[in-house]
C-alpha cells in the first residue's frame, strides 16, 4: 500500500488513519512567520460520516486507503440486508440497513447506485441523483385547490414519503431528487 507526502495532500484525497478510510475535504498550507510549515486538513470518515481536524507538519505522511468505487444494480431486500450486484464482475454484495441508511427510500428493484468499497467491503452506497417513482397512495386533492405552493404528504412504490404538489394523484410518478428528498415535476414511466 502506498502512502502520500505532505507534498502531495489535496482535497479529494482517500487516506487512511488508524484502519479507517478517510476523505481529505480541505486541506491548508501554513507557513508561519518562523518554524516548520503546516499543513491543517478536514477530513471525513467514509464509513462513520464524522469530520477529524488534523494538522500535519511539513515531512509527514499518510496511508493510501484502499477505496474503489463500482456501480452496482440494486436486486432485492431480505429483511434488513439488502442485496447488490456488481455490473462488472457480477459479484454479489449483501448490505446491512446500517450501510444502506436513507438511500432505500429511493432505490426499487434493478436501480443502477454507486457503491464505495473498502478493502473490497462495501461501506456506502449511493442512488442516482434523480428516481421517477410511482406514487402509491396520497389524499385526493381538493376541488379548488389548484395553487402551486399548495403540498400534501405523498406516500412512494419504495415506501418513502415526501410533499408533492396537491394535483398529483395516486398512480402518478413523479421526478424526486434524492440529495434532497424533495419532488421536481411529474414524470411518464
Amino acid at each position: 500500500m502506498g502512502s502520500y507526502n505532505t507534498s502531495q495532500f489535496r482535497k479529494g484525497l482517500k487516506v487512511q488513519i488508524d484502519g479507517d478510510p478517510y476523505l481529505m475535504v480541505e486541506c491548508n498550507f501554513v507557513k508561519p512567520g518562523k518554524g516548520q510549515a503546516l499543513y491543517k486538513c478536514k477530513l471525513k470518515n467514509l464509513i462513520r460520516n464524522t469530520m477529524l481536524d488534523r494538522t500535519y507538519k511539513s515531512g509527514d505522511s499518510l496511508d493510501e486507503a484502499d477505496v474503489t468505487e463500482i456501480e452496482a444494480q440494486y436486486l432485492y431486500r431480505q429483511g434488513d440486508q439488502f442485496v447488490f450486484m456488481d455490473n462488472s464482475s457480477f459479484e454479489q454484495y449483501e448490505l446491512s440497513k446500517e450501510i444502506v441508511d436513507d438511500t432505500w427510500k429511493w432505490i426499487k428493484e434493478g436501480t443502477p447506485c454507486s457503491m464505495v468499497l473498502f478493502n473490497n467491503r462495501p461501506i456506502s452506497v449511493e442512488p442516482p441523483n434523480h428516481m421517477i417513482l410511482k406514487i402509491e397512495y396520497c389524499e385526493p386533492a381538493v376541488r379548488g385547490n389548484t395553487a402551486t405552493n399548495l403540498t400534501k404528504p405523498v406516500k412512494l412504490e419504495t415506501g418513502a414519503e415526501i410533499n408533492c404538489p396537491a394535483f398529483v394523484e395516486i398512480g402518478e410518478y413523479v421526478k424526486v431528487d434524492t440529495r434532497t428528498g424533495e419532488y421536481l415535476e411529474r414524470a411518464k414511466a
